[in-house]
C-alpha cells in the first residue's frame, strides 16, 4: 500500500511539471511564430524571376551572374525590404522575393533598370560612364604595399587620361574620382554620403584620389579588406556589363490578401492539432497525453529549427507542418501498438513497454528515412515553393527521431518506473486488466484486434477497383485532357477577392477594356479566378492590378508565368518524381529485399496514378504544388507500406525453419496486416484530420495542394492494406522454401546460428 502511494505521489509531481512544461511551451510559442519570416503569400509583396542576358550575346557565365546578383542585393537594400531573398538558379536566372513590400510596382522598375556605373567628381558632375572600362574589366589586385586593391581595366585610355589629368589639379579634398552605381540625381549627393562610401547605405561604390594622369589600366586601393574589395569588383563589373535582366515570371500578392490567408491557414492548423490531441487521449488515455505533450514540444522545435536556418514560412510550409504533425504521431503510434502486443502476451507493464520500444524502432527509422530521401529530392530538384516545403519536411523529420522516439520514450520510461500503472493497463495505454492472459497458468489471449479478418479475402476484387479508377482517369484524359494550372501552362493568373458580385459578362468586359481575352473563369465563394493565355509584362501587371483595385475595391493577386518556366517545371517534376522513386527502390532493397521494394514503388504508382485518375475526373487544377503533393504522397506513402512489410519481414523470420505452404505464407501476410491494421487507421485518421481542415478553413492558394494530400491519404492507407501486400505475395511466392534465398531474406538469426556451426 505504502508503495502504491508512493508511485501516486511520483505520478502528481510528474504530471505537475509537464503541465507546467505545457504551459511554458504556450508562452514560448507566441514570440517565436511572431520572429518568424513569413513569405510573400502570408504578408503580401512581390516575387519575380529573371532570366539575366548579356546585350552583347555573350555568354552569360557565373561570375556574371554572381555580379548581377550583389547589384540586385543592393538595389534592394534601398527599397526597404527587411527580409529579402534573392536565388541564384540555373546558369541566367535570379528569383527575387521581397515579401512586405509596399510598393511592388516600384520594387519591379528599380530591379529590372540595367545596372549604370558612373564617374563624377565632388559636386557630382559626371565626369565619364562606365564605356570607359572593359566589360567585366574590374579584378581583385594588390597595391604597391600588398594590399587588397581593386584592378580597373581600361578601354577607352585617351579618354580616360583626360578626366584623370584634368581633376589631379582640383587641389586637396576635391581631387576625387567618386564611382557611383545607379547615381540618382534627386536623392544621391557626395556632400551628404561621402563618409558612407562603399557600405550599402549608399550608391557610393568609391572615392579614389587622383595625383596624375592615367592612360593605362589603374588600381583603386584604400583600407580595404579582401571581402571587401571583392564585393567592390562584383558592383563595378555588374555596372559595366552590358547585361538585361529580362521577367520571365512574377506574382503580386496584396498585404491584406496575404493577412487573411496566414489568419485562415493558422485557424484551420490549430483545429486540425487540438483534434489530434483529442484522438491521441480518447485512443491512448495516459499514453496519448504523454504523446500530445511530446507533439507540442516538437511543434515549437520545429519552428525553433526553421528560425535558426533562417527559414522562410510560406503556405506550403505550414502544410509540410501539419502534415508532418500527423507524420510524428505515428512514431508513437507504433510504438504503442508494440507496447500492447505485448501485453496481450501477459508481459508485465515494465517489460511490456521495454520490449515493445525496442521492437519498433525499425519501422520507425526506415519509414522517416524514406521520407526524409523524398524530401531531400524536393529540396534539390524543386523551385520556390517547392523548396519551402522540402525544407519543411526535412526540418520535420529530423525534429521527429528526437521528440517522438527520444523524448516520449524518456517520458513514458518516467511514469512506467513509478509502478503505479502496473496494474492500471486500462489507465495507462487502453488495455483492460482482464484482456492480459496470465502467462503463469497457461490462459490464451482474450483478445486479438480484428483477429477473424480476412484482408486479402478481396484483393483481386481490390485490384480490379483501382485499376477501373485509373482507366477512368486515362479515358478522361484522353477526352478531355488535364486541368494544368498556370505553371504548367504559362499565360496569366489574376485572382481577385471582392464583396461586389461580379458576373461573367462584366469580367468580360473589364478585360476588354484592359484589352485582354480570358480563356478561363473560375469561382470560389468571394474570390474570381481569371486566366489569360498570355505572360503580361511589368506594366501590364501595373496596370491590371491597379484598374481592379480602384474599380471594385478588391484585393489582387496576379501570377504571370513564360514559357521558358513552363518547360523547367514539367522537366524538374519529372526528374524529381523518378528520382525519388529510384532512391526509394535503392534504399528498400537495402534494408529488406528487391521484390520489398518492387512491390512498395508499384503501390506508389498505383497511388500517384490514382490521384491522377481523380483530378481528371474531378477536372481539379494541376499545379506545381501538386507535385509537391505527390512527393509528400510518395514519402507518406512508402512509410506506411514499410511498417506493414516491417512485420511481415519479422512474422517470416519467427516461421524460417519450417517449409512454408503457399498458403501459410499468405496467411502469415494476413496476419501481419491484421497486427499492424489499427497503427494505419489510427495514423491515418490523425493526418488527414489537419488536410481536411485546411481544405475546409484554410486558404484557397493551397486547395489543389490539400486536396491532393487527400486523395493521396486515403489511396495511401487502402493500397498498404489491400495492394502493396498482394503484389508483394505475388512476387515472392515462387521463392518460398528456396533455400538460398530463405537465408538470405527472412533471418538474420538463422545466418548466426549457422556461422557458429550449429544444426539449424
Amino acid at each position: 500500500m505504502k508503495k502504491e502511494k508512493t508511485g501516486k505521489k511520483r505520478v502528481v509531481i510528474t504530471t505537475t511539471i509537464l503541465l507546467l512544461l505545457i504551459v511554458v511551451i504556450c508562452f514560448l510559442f507566441i514570440p517565436l511564430f511572431k520572429n518568424l519570416k513569413f513569405g510573400l503569400d502570408l504578408q503580401g509583396g512581390f516575387e519575380v524571376l529573371y532570366k539575366a542576358e548579356s546585350i552583347d550575346g555573350s555568354k552569360m557565365t557565373n561570375e556574371k551572374l554572381t555580379a548581377t546578383y550583389k547589384t540586385l542585393s543592393k538595389r534592394i537594400d534601398s527599397l526597404g525590404v527587411s527580409e529579402p531573398e534573392i536565388i541564384l538558379e540555373g546558369t541566367d536566372k535570379i528569383r527575387v522575393k521581397l515579401a512586405g513590400v509596399s510598393n511592388p510596382e516600384e520594387a519591379r522598375s528599380q530591379l529590372s533598370t540595367v545596372a549604370t556605373l558612373s564617374f563624377r567628381d565632388t559636386d557630382d558632375n559626371l565626369l565619364m560612364s562606365s564605356e570607359v572600362l572593359q566589360a567585366g574589366g574590374a579584378k581583385i589586385g594588390q597595391d604597391s604595399a600588398g594590399n587588397p586593391a581593386v584592378a580597373l581595366s581600361v578601354k577607352d585610355k585617351d579618354k580616360f587620361y583626360e578626366v584623370t589629368n584634368k581633376v589631379k589639379d582640383y587641389g586637396t579634398g576635391k581631387n576625387l574620382i567618386v564611382i557611383w552605381l545607379d547615381y540618382n540625381a534627386l536623392t544621391d549627393s557626395y556632400a551628404k554620403e561621402g563618409s558612407l562610401c562603399g557600405s550599402s547605405e549608399s550608391n557610393c561604390l568609391s572615392a579614389a584620389t587622383v595625383s596624375q594622369g592615367f592612360a593605362s589600366d589603374v588600381i583603386i586601393q584604400g583600407n580595404f579588406t579582401e571581402d571587401e574589395v571583392s564585393n567592390l569588383v562584383d558592383l563595378i563589373n555588374s555596372g559595366s556589363l552590358p547585361s538585361k535582366l529580362k521577367e520571365i515570371s512574377s506574382k503580386t500578392v496584396g498585404a491584406s490578401f496575404g493577412d487573411e490567408t496566414l489568419e485562415k491557414t493558422l485557424i484551420a492548423g490549430i483545429i486540425g492539432v487540438i483534434s489530434i490531441i483529442l484522438i491521441l487521449i480518447y485512443i491512448y488515455h495516459f499514453a496519448g497525453f504523454i504523446s500530445a505533450t511530446s507533439m507540442m514540444i516538437y511543434t515549437i522545435l520545429v519552428f525553433f529549427v526553421f528560425w535558426v536556418v533562417g527559414g522562410v514560412l510560406t503556405l506550403p510550409g505550414i502544410a509540410a507542418l501539419v502534415l508532418g504533425i500527423g507524420m510524428a504521431v505515428d512514431s508513437n503510434v507504433i510504438t504503442f501498438a508494440r507496447i500492447k502486443d505485448e501485453l496481450y502476451k501477459g508481459k508485465s507493464l515494465p517489460s511490456a513497454f521495454k520490449e515493445g520500444s525496442k521492437s519498433s524502432i525499425s519501422s520507425i527509422v526506415d519509414a522517416n528515412l524514406t521520407t526524409l530521401i523524398v524530401a531531400i529530392i524536393m529540396f534539390i530538384f524543386g523551385e520556390s515553393s517547392i523548396k519551402g516545403f522540402a525544407t519543411m519536411l526535412i526540418i520535420t523529420v529530423v525534429v521527429t527521431m528526437f521528440t517522438m522516439v527520444f523524448l516520449t520514450r524518456i517520458l513514458l520510461k518516467l511514469f512506467v518506473n513509478t509502478n503505479y500503472f502496473n496494474d492500471k493497463t486500462n489507465l495507462f495505454l487502453k488495455v483492460k486488466k482482464e484482456d492480459i492472459p496470465n502467462v503463469s497458468k497457461n490462459e490464451q489471449v482474450k483478445v486479438i484486434p480484428f483477429k477473424n479478418t480476412n484482408f486479402l479475402k478481396h484483393k483481386n476484387l481490390c485490384l480490379c477497383l483501382s485499376i477501373l479508377i485509373i482507366v477512368c482517369g486515362c479515358i478522361m484524359f484522353a477526352v478531355k485532357g488535364l486541368n494544368l494550372g498556370i505553371d504548367y501552362q504559362s499565360g496569366t493568373e489574376i485572382t481577385i477577392s471582392t464583396t461586389e458580385k461580379l458576373t461573367d459578362k462584366a469580367i468580360k468586359s473589364d478585360l476588354k477594356e484592359l484589352q485582354l481575352t480570358s480563356t478561363e473563369i473560375n469561382r470560389d465563394d468571394e474570390e474570381i479566378s481569371i486566366r489569360l493565355a498570355v505572360a503580361l509584362d511589368g506594366d501590364q501587371v501595373k496596370d491590371v492590378n491597379k484598374f481592379f483595385e480602384d474599380k471594385y475595391d478588391a484585393k489582387v493577386n496576379i501570377g504571370v508565368i513564360s514559357n521558358v518556366v513552363k518547360k523547367e517545371l514539367i522537366k524538374n517534376a519529372l526528374i524529381s518524381v523518378l528520382i525519388a522513386l529510384l532512391g526509394i527502390i535503392v534504399y528498400v532493397s537495402f534494408r529488406f529485399k528487391l521484390s520489398y521494394a518492387v512491390a512498395g514503388v508499384v503501390t506508389l504508382v498505383h497511388d500517384v496514378l490514382i490521384v491522377f485518375a481523380l483530378f481528371t475526373l474531378l477536372r481539379l487544377e494541376i499545379s506545381s504544388m501538386f507535385i509537391a503533393a505527390i512527393l509528400a504522397i510518395i514519402g507518406y506513402s512508402i512509410n506506411d507500406t514499410i511498417v506493414t512489410f516491417d512485420r511481415i519481414r519479422e512474422n517470416l523470420h519467427k516461421e524460417e525453419s519450417k517449409k512454408l505452404s503457399t498458403e501459410r505464407f499468405i496467411e502469415i501476410c494476413n496476419e501481419s496486416i491484421r497486427q499492424t491494421f489499427s497503427r494505419t487507421i489510427y495514423t491515418s485518421v490523425t493526418t488527414i484530420l489537419p488536410v481536411v481542415f485546411l481544405i475546409l478553413l484554410g486558404s484557397n492558394e493551397i486547395f489543389t495542394f490539400n486536396m491532393a494530400m487527400l486523395f493521396g491519404l486515403i489511396a495511401g492507407t487502402y493500397s498498404s492494406i489491400f495492394i502493396a501486400t498482394t503484389l508483394f505475395i505475388f512476387l515472392e511466392k515462387k521463392n518460398l522454401n528456396k533455400p538460398k534465398k530463405a537465408k538470405r531474406i527472412y533471418t538474420d538469426e538463422f545466418e548466426e546460428k549457422k556461422v557458429k556451426g550449429i544444426n539449424c
